[in-house]
């Protein structure tokens, strides 16, 4: 489901050959630096996601923590980081993740979420989904219940939406 009332996309910019050749990149820096189409994002996901009544947002380092922190702001709930394996002090959980050429890891804080949260996870951009579904790991590890997620763009060819099972997701803008 995508809404773009708010012309979105006249904000992103596309950066050819980034980081390899025939990738285009989706720069959300140009939606960032204006306050009002930001704003206006943030805004729209939180319609697009109150209904879920979430207890706590999620989002995956680092350009999760630009998106989910100010949509939990907005939400009236907490934000909780899901950073790479190393980064957080303190007892943690991992999932590791297949990466083009080769692993990493996701790590979130053992009491970051509580048993039974309901955890709405906010990321910029799905694509092939990786990151989505370690997220969604984690955040199960803990005894958390993942009622959606949430991105400011979804890579629609990537398909990554069906690493999300039935989990509802809401995408602010879809490049077919």
């Amino acid at each position: 489901m995508s809404k773009e009332t708010y012309p979105f996309k006249d904000y992103i910019r596309v950066i050819p050959d980034f980081p390899q050749p025939g990738i285009r990149f989706k720069d959300i820096t140009t939606l960032l630096k204006n306050g009002k189409a930001y704003y206006a994002a943030i805004e729209e996901m939180k319609e697009a996601v109150q209904h879920l009544n979430v207890d706590v947002v999620a989002g995956p380092e680092a350009r999760g923590f630009v998106v989910g922190a100010p949509l939990a702001l907005a939400l009236g709930v907490g934000f909780t980081p899901i950073r790479k394996s190393g980064k957080l002090p303190g007892e943690i959980v991992t999932a590791g993740y297949e990466l083009e050429y080769g692993k990493d890891q996701l790590a979130m804080h053992k009491d970051a979420i509580e048993p039974g949260q309901r955890v709405l996870i906010a990321d910029d951009l799905l694509a092939t989904g990786g990151t989505i579904e370690t997220s969604i790991n984690l955040v199960k590890q803990l005894g958390g219940e993942v009622v959606g997620a949430a991105f400011l763009i979804e890579l629609a060819y990537l398909n990554g939406r069906d690493k999300l099972g039935e989990i509802p997701l809401f995408s602010l803008m879809t490049y077919e």
